[in-house]
């Protein structure tokens, strides 16, 4: 009697332990079935909105901001792990940077940093209205406006440029799309991307240096003149070996570190670099939960443990029967 019930229980065990890979199989690949193609994009500033391309966000993942703010700082992105549809949550964006800063303004004084944002959303995700907002939230958002990048696209936001010692951190309220009420939504995970700067561009959309920069020689020579003949731009005056004159036009802002009589080589800064801001991007990841998959997935995770409770007290019967047989 002892052999046939040990032959059974080691029968059983190898069953139900098949079954229960099967099972965590077959879930695995219920809940990772939904996926993201990358899209790709052109490059051109995201504030130049009347030729903006589709997105922001070239094909490499590079967001195209910093094709004019050439200094790179971080930013950071805080979210929930999962959300559920139709739901409210905060994407807080972080642009830290050294209060105690300044940055070169456009007539060339100095002033404190503005900072500004642009948050990639998932297709189907959102800007919250008031309407979905708790009053802690409206608190949150108070005097922040959130542009659409393109009207036709209702995922992609800019936000700025605001005065930074105020907006070190930017809330975003976002609502989850419902893909029973949204064709074009569906659960899966999904990647975030937001580009967050502080402190005026270095670069202009045509391609110019703003006073925000470094200026150097296009030429070797000497420099015969330094002035500001209109009262606001310095010109540098340099002649090259062969007797030509070349005047390098330098807007206020930056300190002019050559002076008359200096030999300069071709690139050599003829001013210091008064950046002091920069532009980062961070990506991110949000799963948009079907709270069905949930509900299914607890169901399993309490059929399991009951299939060992009944494993445990099976086995507990199973001692008795056998410790009976030895006594008698």
């Amino acid at each position: 009697m002892r052999t046939p019930l040990l032959n059974l229980w080691q029968t059983s065990k190898q069953v139900i332990t098949k079954t229960a890979i099967l099972l965590v199989a077959t879930l695995a690949i219920f809940f990772t079935s939904d996926a993201i193609a990358p899209q790709t994009a052109a490059a051109y500033p995201f504030w130049a909105q009347e030729t903006a391309p589709e997105t922001p966000r070239e094909a490499t993942g590079r967001i195209v901001c910093a094709n004019c703010h050439l200094g790179e700082k971080p930013v950071e992105i805080e979210l929930p792990h999962s959300v559920k549809p139709d739901t409210v949550f905060e994407a807080v964006v972080s642009i830290p940077y050294d209060l105690d800063s300044q940055q070169v303004l456009g007539d060339g004084s100095k002033g404190g940093l503005n900072v500004g944002a642009v948050l990639m959303l998932p297709e189907g995700f959102t800007i919250a209205p008031p309407e979905r907002m708790d009053e802690e939230l409206q608190e949150k958002v108070a005097g922040l406006y959130f542009q659409k990048y393109r009207e036709d696209q209702d995922n992609v936001y800019i936000v700025g440029p605001l005065p930074g010692d105020m907006y070190q951190e930017l809330t975003f309220p976002i609502l989850s799309p419902d893909p029973k009420t949204n064709k074009d939504a569906h659960f899966g995970k999904f990647a975030i991307h937001l580009g967050g700067n502080r402190g005026r561009g270095q670069v202009y959309p045509a391609g110019n240096k703003s006073n925000n920069n470094e200026f150097t020689a296009s030429v070797a020579g000497t420099i015969t003149e330094i002035g500001q003949p209109d009262g606001f731009n310095y010109s540098v005056t340099i002649e090259t070996p062969d007797g030509e004159s070349v005047v390098e036009t330098i807007p206020p802002g930056p300190e002019i570190l050559v002076s008359e009589g200096q030999e300069v080589a071709a690139g050599e800064a003829l001013t210091s670099n008064p950046n002091v801001g920069g532009f980062g991007q961070e990506d991110a990841e949000i799963v948009l939960q079907d709270p069905v998959r949930v509900g299914w997935l607890l169901l399993f995770f309490g059929g399991i443990a009951l299939s060992q409770t009944f494993l445990v007290l099976k086995k507990k019967q199973i001692e008795r029967v056998q410790a009976a047989e030895v006594e008698f």
